[in-house]
């Protein structure tokens, strides 16, 4: 699996040279809890500031026509995801100091709400998109064929309900459902994107992903942190054991409690055997979280390394932690994970590995601001797909985030309760090296 990132020397105040890292590497994880290894647990991700930088779409050749793209959302204003996402395939980007033109072209787009703050409908008329009135129209543009190369589905924003466990419900399975039509119909099917996570709903969620699988078309989702930059560098090596893990995020409960899944994932998605799905979830709050905090349990011991990690915090956690959520994490092969969220300590992504008979060793996923680089290294992904057909990366990850998130939102609802996940212990993947 390619993990293309940017060069880390563009702050001095965190740059990580090869000799920095290897220092940091050795005061780390050189004093062994257990027998050592005889190779480190714990590789640079991807890159170091000395080599050249190299995007997933650097080795896929640019010949051809650019691929025709079709982008499908529910709003799109300034900073919304359809800005930060489809912009950057009508206008291009800057990324790691170039800039970038994706070898693909917006021939498309569908748009179900418009608020005051709308750009979408000013972009369409400046690059001449057109814009249609049903998701299937988009697709043939209004004819009766398939007629693009690629879709992007970007449903994050918008007018929408919330449920009683504080759920938005965004429309992604119901805008999948009307792509899946046109595959269907047409007997012809393209690349998917959908942006974050699946949908709110687990049984949705498993429909969309049985649909990509039935109708053999490549797809990918998920969140931008998993390929942003990681400070330090760090990537566990594949195949090796690991002790315990944990994630740190901020916000939303929800809308990025999945991003802090994310970034937990990603990580412990490589340990020995592979990913063999999530058995038991359970979400805590306030004095509940705390408490599990104090007592280390799962693996919160790890939150201390975590936080270490992150640049700008607010306050000793003790003192600014006033009501935390803990998402603790059963997966089937035994693995104790934690997320913890807090909007009064810290206002960043980072994460946790201990390795089996190592030290635990912490990151910063760095999102850069009002920049919004992280973006631009997720589009770089979809657009390999997109050029080659073949994903960066396993969608099943975010399936199984997807799950996590609708039964953690399941147990804040029934107040903190324990929530055996069968079907997510079905869950099994393997990256590639």
């Amino acid at each position: 699996m390619e993990h293309h990132v940017p060069n880390l020397g563009t702050n001095r105040a965190y740059m990580c040279t090869r000799r920095t890292f290897l220092g940091w590497t050795a005061a780390s994880l050189s004093a062994p809890l257990a027998a050592q290894p005889t190779e480190s647990p714990i590789i640079p991700s991807p890159a170091l500031p000395e080599p050249k930088i190299v995007l997933p779409t650097d080795s896929v050749p640019r010949e051809g026509p650019p691929k025709r793209i079709a982008a499908i959302t529910t709003v799109y204003w300034k900073y919304s995801h359809a800005d930060d996402i489809i912009t950057k395939f009508i206008e291009g980007y800057a990324i790691v100091g170039r800039i970038h033109e994706p070898h693909c072209r917006v021939v498309s787009l569908y748009i179900e709400q418009f608020p005051d703050s709308d750009i979408g409908r000013g972009l369409a008329a400046r690059y001449s998109i057109p814009i249609f009135k049903t998701p299937g129209e988009t697709l043939t543009l209004g004819g009766k064929d398939l007629a693009v190369d690629g879709v992007l589905l970007v449903a994050e924003h918008g007018d929408y309900p919330t449920n009683e466990k504080g759920q938005t419900l965004y429309p992604r399975r119901e805008l999948f459902e009307e792509i899946v039509k046109v595959f269907r119909a047409t007997g012809k099917s393209v690349p998917v994107y959908n942006d974050k996570h699946l949908s709110y709903s687990w049984e949705n969620a498993r429909w969309m992903y049985e649909q990509s699988r039935a109708l053999k078309f490549p797809m990918m989702a998920g969140s931008s942190v998993p390929v942003t930059w990681r400070r330090p560098p760090i990537e566990l090596r594949l195949g090796t054991p690991l002790q315990a893990a944990l994630s740190v995020g901020y916000a939303g409960i929800e809308s990025y409690g999945f991003h802090g899944l994310e970034a937990l994932q990603c990580l412990v998605e490589r340990r020995q055997g592979g990913e063999t799905g999530v058995r038991a979830v359970q979400a805590l709050q306030g004095k509940a979280a705390l408490e599990a905090i104090r007592s280390g349990q799962s693996s919160l011991h790890l939150l201390d390394t975590a936080l270490a990690a992150i640049p700008r915090r607010h306050g000793r956690r003790e003192e600014a932690d006033r009501n935390p959520t803990v998402f603790l994490i059963e997966y089937a092969d035994g693995l104790q994970a934690a997320v913890y969220m807090s909007n009064s300590h810290v206002a960043e992504f980072a994460a946790a590995i201990q390795p089996r008979g190592h030290r635990p060793v912490g990151t910063w996923f760095y999102l850069p601001k009002p920049q919004r680089d992280h973006f631009s290294f997720l589009c770089n992904h979809i657009e390999k797909m997109f050029l080659t057909g073949r994903p960066s990366y396993p969608v099943e990850r975010t399936l199984l985030t997807t799950g996590m998130l609708a039964f953690l939102m399941e147990s804040l609802h029934q107040k903190g309760r324990r929530i055996e996940t069968h079907e997510l212990s079905q869950i099994r993947y393997a990256v590639a090296p």
